[in-house]
């Protein structure tokens, strides 16, 4: 009996403890949340509403507010380039002690820091592209204007070089394409992308269409260093593939070459029954391709043939221009492609003949192809020599049969 009043004793002591215990942490909270609102209440700072570190919040003025002189008048100039997408600004203003223009570009920007308000930028697409000009007191302390440049391209073409008629003797003009307008004719479908295997080439460029143009009765394809879909470089492709196709005849193409280290344009035929029977039996025509480099290589030309015998055969010829290269002017490339033979002609001078009588593959209907590949097993890849952008520029393509 006594023993349970014990334990009943110590239990109502402990319980006291406890509740004791609950109550000061109780007002323990209650205390510090009232210290806290009074803080607040009475928090100190800058409370002077033109100075530079003026705080809203705070109620009792501290002495820390300053003022800073921020640069005033604030102007600038743009100048663009429409052919070679450059844009120079200039900016000026007073008691700045630098400038940071930035420039924006698709999903990009670049951000310029000048002290002399210098600024440049190339674009390499069509577009509106906001800029901000800041001048700046220090890294948080600046002044900025909004503005936005509209980017156009202007094609430029001193159309010098050789020329063909439009008609000869004992031919008609079955087709041609003297690329007049503003788009590419139903004839032509772009390839985008990559292809497989960089187009069985380990080429380094991503086909788009933004890339070919229509200007001045000239077609255009630009190749040129651009990041897009994880690659480095972009240029276009076209074909004539299921829409015109042809089977012998003489094929006048004009057109002025692009040039450098890794650049590989060229202007060629394929098979129609490339679905069926692949390449290289299919077989293939280059009329022309242009392996871009030092030396020879701007001024040198390649006509080749593609076939299946056992394995890929081919056979091609070179053609070297003795002043110059074909950079510098027009060319016509042609083939005279009958039953028998296959010629190639630069400006009218034969410079490839292959006896094609026995070989099946060059007497089925062939589509045409124009491209600017960027690198590649055979020319090599661009290096720090490589000039881009580059342009292949067409005037005309005829068809005589």
């Amino acid at each position: 009996m006594q023993n349970g009043m014990q334990n009943l004793f110590h239990y109502n002591k402990i319980n006291l403890i406890i509740k004791i215990l609950t109550f000061l942490r109780l007002i323990r909270t209650l205390f510090m949340i009232f210290l806290l609102s009074q803080s607040l209440q009475c928090k100190r700072g800058c409370t002077d509403p033109s100075a530079s570190n003026f705080d809203p919040n705070a109620k009792k003025d501290d002495g820390t507010c300053y003022k800073l002189s921020l640069p005033t008048n604030l102007s600038y100039n743009m100048e663009y380039d429409t052919i070679t997408g450059v844009l120079n600004l200039q900016a000026t203003a007073v008691n700045e002690n630098f400038f940071t223009i930035i420039f924006y570009d698709l999903t990009d920007s670049t951000v310029v820091k000048t002290v002399n308000g210098n600024a440049s930028y190339t674009y390499s697409d069509t577009g509106t592209y906001p800029i901000k000009i800041r001048a700046h007191l220090s890294d948080y302390d600046f002044i900025e204007k909004i503005d936005s440049i509209n980017v156009v391209f202007e094609i430029q073409v001193f159309n010098t070089g050789y020329t063909t008629p439009i008609s000869y003797a004992g031919y008609d003009l079955v087709w041609n394409d003297e690329f007049n307008g503003n788009e590419l004719s139903n004839d032509w479908v772009f390839e985008i992308g990559n292809g497989s295997g960089g187009w069985g080439n380990n080429e380094s460029q991503y086909y788009r269409e933004e890339n070919t143009s229509l200007g001045d009765g000239f077609l255009t394809i630009k190749a040129k260093q651009q990041n897009f879909a994880g690659y480095s470089y972009t240029s276009s492709r076209i074909k004539t593939q299921g829409i015109q196709n042809f089977k012998y005849g003489r094929i006048d193409i004009r057109a002025k070459l692009p040039y450098s280290q890794g650049i590989w344009p060229a202007l060629w035929m394929l098979g129609e029954n490339i679905t069926s029977v692949g390449w290289p039996a299919c077989g293939e025509i280059d009329i022309m391709e242009l392996i871009g480099g030092t030396g020879s290589n701007d001024a040198t030309i390649h006509g080749t043939a593609h076939w299946e015998s056992n394995g890929h055969a081919l056979y091609g010829q070179a053609n070297t221009l003795t002043e110059g290269i074909y950079n510098d002017e027009f060319h016509v490339f042609s083939i005279l492609w009958t039953s028998s033979s296959i010629k190639w002609y630069r400006d009218d001078i034969q410079y490839n003949e292959m006896n094609i009588s026995g070989l099946n593959a060059f007497h089925s209907n062939f589509f045409f192809i124009f491209n600017v590949a960027v690198g590649g097993n055979w020319p090599g890849y661009p290096n720090a020599s490589t000039v881009l952008p580059q342009t292949m520029v067409v005037d005309y393509i005829r068809v005589f049969q």
